[in-house]
């Protein structure tokens, strides 16, 4: 009974916790994105762009929207509906609304990963960005420093953060739940305190959040309003199938390389009508659909290991082996509570970073929905309206991490999601494993400060110091007793892990795309999304995956306004005097 009880309730707050809303550009009328938004089925069947994104998520929105900017055509490709569509998405409380809808058409879909795990994939215009904890900050300067397998320019990064930053991010308010945890993670040693900051600071800090005073969401949809109107077009409910590739050819570089060339994309409307959209001489297909959709399109489209890709029947137009490998998820651990009496609701808002290899340390707090299991007498009521109680957690996130798995083609149907395996906590030297251990003693402290005393309950029996004690009331399982024993610190970390919902990889940078995010042996084909990385990007990633397409957006511009240039004759000489 009591496993029964923790599973419903970690269920419960898990579904809760990990989403959150998308919030139109303007509180009256539709956002300003939707005047260039439609559903697919009002899109023609053959059309012509400069670039197609495939993906309107984290990335894809900021990406469609700079390019727009350099006065190309742009299409943008999303599976999903838009935020408007759905009541339960304007603001933080109805998150538990938006992930418990799971239909076909619902902005999250969840699925379980071969270890068991439950996991949730966005599908809604703004993807991730529109359905997490809100909290921003940016990836610590090293993660651009030693990553040698992207070209990174730390100036343009930082304008890049700073452009998304000035559209969409708030300082949050500190109160309640997320200010005890402040003042317990000092107590516990993470220092110093920071303050209020958007950038990766040993310590403890307040990050920013993408919702705004008022408590409404914003998300990477919201960037679209600075596309330029006249030069792009969303179109919703639109599966891509896959990449059209001309076979290898030589590139025109001069160089005698021999790659393959993407010229368009084949995309599937709501009613099943097949579509051509063709790329201009010069443009591109980039894929921003995350670290399921780009590596899962790539196999569809031809790009993978070969065996593997002739016994599903594709023809291999471009062999490699990386494809649908190494793909991580961060292992989430912590602990819930019920306080005394109810506390505010809050999502991520303060962060610890102890610094060197060590979890990082968060935490939550809301109302979830508690129903007795059938058949026990948890709740004597006979009601079958849920009961809402308060649940406080701390959690951490291990960083990297070195553990990875890969994923496989569930079908030929590009609207299946592919089979994923993270294998977590099986890298050989077991650096996960001991991340999240130090990690969930951090917690402890921060449990044993005195910032949480108020968040005790007193005991309801006589305990050997008498009655009347304080003592945490735990939802679901407590940390070990003993936090110094490593062997049950382990155990505890493998039975209770959990998402972040940070996953990665997939189409790793190095591996599967060159420097400039190109797919390598290709032409006018690049990825730009969390596919290609092989470390989460600091404590939360969207504040890097956003800035990443306005990076990579900005870059494209600069390197075609050079060729172009280039191109024009010289001057004439002046005249002899």
């Amino acid at each position: 009974m009591t496993k029964n009880l923790s599973f419903l309730i970690l269920l419960c707050f898990s579904l809760c916790f990990m989403a959150s809303c998308a919030l139109p550009s303007s509180s009256r009328g539709k956002p300003r994105y939707m005047h260039f938004t439609q559903d697919a089925t009002e899109f023609p069947l053959e059309s012509e762009h400069d670039y197609i994104v495939v993906g309107g998520g984290t990335a894809g929105c900021s990406l469609a929207a700079t390019l727009s900017g350099g006065s190309y055509k742009v299409l943008l490709l999303e599976r999903g509906g838009a935020p408007p569509e759905f009541s339960s998405v304007a603001t933080s409380s109805g998150f538990l609304q938006t992930l418990s809808t799971t239909n076909q058409d619902s902005p999250a879909e969840p699925f379980v990963s071969e270890e068991g795990v439950p996991n949730t994939r966005a599908r809604v215009l703004g993807g991730g960005s529109a359905i997490n904890a809100g909290f921003y900050s940016r990836a610590p300067e090293e993660f651009f420093i030693t990553n040698r397998s992207l070209n990174w320019d730390l100036n343009k990064v930082n304008k890049s953060y700073e452009w998304i930053e000035r559209a969409i991010v708030y300082r949050p308010v500190v109160q309640g739940w997320q200010a005890a945890v402040r003042d317990g993670l000092i107590e516990a040693g993470v220092g110093p305190f920071n303050g209020f900051t958007v950038k990766h600071l040993t310590g403890t800090k307040v990050g920013g959040s993408t919702f705004d005073p008022s408590g409404r969401r914003h998300s990477a949809a919201d960037l679209l309003s600075f596309a330029r109107k006249d030069k792009i077009r969303v179109a919703l409910r639109s599966s891509v199938a896959r990449i059209l590739l001309n076979p290898a050819a030589q590139d025109g570089s001069g160089s005698g390389e021999q790659k393959v060339t993407a010229i368009g994309v084949e995309y599937l409307d709501r009613l099943g009508r097949r579509h051509h959209a063709m790329t201009r001489a010069g443009g591109e297909v980039i894929l921003c659909a995350g670290a399921l959709g780009s590596p899962q399109l790539l196999l569809l489209s031809g790009i993978g290991p070969p065996a593997y890709l002739a016994s599903w029947g594709i023809p291999v137009i471009l062999p490699n082996e990386n494809v649908g490998q190494f793909l991580y998820d961060n292992p989430r651990n912590g602990i819930s509570v019920l306080p005394p009496s109810p506390i505010d609701h809050s999502l991520i808002q303060v962060v610890g970073i102890p610094g060197g290899e060590e979890s990082f340390l968060e935490a939550a707090s809301y109302e979830v929905p508690f129903i007795s299991p059938q058949g026990t007498s948890l709740l004597r009521s006979q009601s079958t309206s849920p009961l809402y109680i308060t649940v406080a957690t701390i959690m951490e996130k291990v960083p990297g991490p070195a553990s990875f798995g890969s994923l496989r083609l569930a079908s030929l149907d590009p609207r299946d999601s592919p089979v994923a395996r993270f294998n977590y906590f099986t890298d050989p030297d077991g650096l996960d494993l001991n991340r999240c251990v130090s990690g969930l003693r951090r917690v402890g402290d921060v449990l044993q400060s005195r910032s949480m005393d108020s968040f005790k309950s007193v005991a309801e029996t006589a305990t050997f110091w008498g009655k009347g004690m304080r003592e945490f009331r735990f939802v679901g399982p407590a940390l070990p007793a003993n936090l110094m024993d490593d062997e049950a610190m382990r155990r505890f970390c493998k039975e209770n892990v959990a998402t972040l919902w940070h996953y990665h990889g997939g189409s790793v940078a190095g591996k599967v795309v060159d420097k400039e995010f190109r797919v390598v042996g290709t032409k006018g084909l690049r990825v730009v999304d969390g596919s290609i990385l092989d470390v989460s990007p600091g404590t939360n990633p969207q504040a890097t995956i956003m800035m990443m397409g306005r990076y990579v957006g900005q870059r494209i511009i600069a390197k075609r306004r050079i060729a172009r240039n280039k191109k024009r004759p010289a001057p004439p000489a002046p005249p002899d005097l």
